[in-house]
Formats: C-alpha cells, structure tokens, sequence
C-alpha cells in the first residue's frame, strides 16, 4: 500500500489521530506519525507509535543514524501527507514556506500530494488570515478535508470540528487513487 505521514499539531482534536493511525494501518498502508511539540500537549508518542507500528518523529534535530536528515527522507518516500487536525499556525506556517519543525520541514520538501484536515475555532477558522492561508496553500496544490459544524471545544457552536475520521480516510482514498 501507501507511506502516508500523519502530521499531528496543537488540537485538542489530536485525540482523533490515534484512531486515523490505527485505520490507516489497519488499511495495509504504512504510517509514520509526525507531531508538533503542540501536539505533544494532547497526544502521546507512545500511543501513536503503536497504532503505526512505527517510531514518531517530534523533533526535527533528533535524527536517526545514516548521513541523509530523516525528515528529507520522509519526505521523500511520502505517497502523502495527511495533516489532521491542522490548527491555524501549521497552515499560516505551511502558507509562508516556515520549516521551523520536523512537520513544516516535510511539508515544504516534500512532493507527495498534501491533504489537510482543519481543526479549530469557527472564528479562527473564518478570519481572513485564515482564510488567505487556506487560499495560499490551495494555490500550492494542498487539498483539504473542510472543518465539520458542531459543538466546538472552545464552549462556542460552529464550523471549525475536525472532520469524522471516516471522511478524511474517504479524502485519502481518493488522493492515492488519482492519477499524479
């Protein structure tokens, strides 16, 4: 199957990457989870590294041994990345070419089509900012898995939730199968 690396950032939807982990590989595809140091507030490595049967990347200095970095060789052998949940500061870094991370990193080297699947507050969700990175980030070729309407955590009432998980497994499937 496929070399998906799941980009996991600062979401209290985080929680949702261990079951898109475990379905991914249950799938037959091979995941290899990267986080944010955000994203280590709500998830563990541990968690996700057994889901995967794959060590997590969450530091981008903490290289494995061999002379070629390890988030250039993700990169590299990535069929996609998937980043789910993307809070609003991993799209305004994606949008302005940051690589401040193991996870930004890949996303700017790598070639693999990149989906991303938005988890935040409605109103961030809908400022203009926002919006101009999600526009950004399209015109690159990035697709995405448009934020879900409900009770948000934040207490408020809106778009912003993170996708089901079975519909961003759906958005992957489509990815893979089309033609590159």
């Amino acid at each position: 199957m496929s070399r998906i690396i799941l980009g996991v950032t600062g979401s209290i939807a985080a929680y949702k990457a261990a079951d898109l982990a475990s379905q991914l590989t249950k799938a037959g595809h091979k995941v290899t989870c990267v986080l944010t140091k955000s994203a280590l507030e709500f998830v563990t490595p541990l968690t996700l590294s057994t889901l995967s049967k794959n060590p997590v990347i969450s530091d981008l200095f903490a290289e494995k041994e061999g002379w070629q970095p390890g988030h250039i060789q993700l990169a590299d052998e990535a069929d996609l990345l998937l980043i789910a949940p993307a809070t609003a500061n991993i799209l305004a870094a994606m949008a302005n070419g940051f690589a401040h991370d193991a996870l930004t990193a890949i996303a700017l080297a790598t070639r693999a089509p990149i989906l991303i699947a938005p988890a935040m507050n409605g109103k961030m969700w809908q400022h203009p900012a926002t919006q101009k990175n999600v526009e950004t980030l399209r015109g690159y070729g990035a697709q995405f898995v448009e934020p879900a309407s409900g009770m948000l955590a934040c207490g408020y009432e809106g778009v912003g939730r993170l996708a089901e998980v079975e519909t961003i497994l759906q958005a992957v499937a489509a990815v893979l199968a089309a033609p590159r």
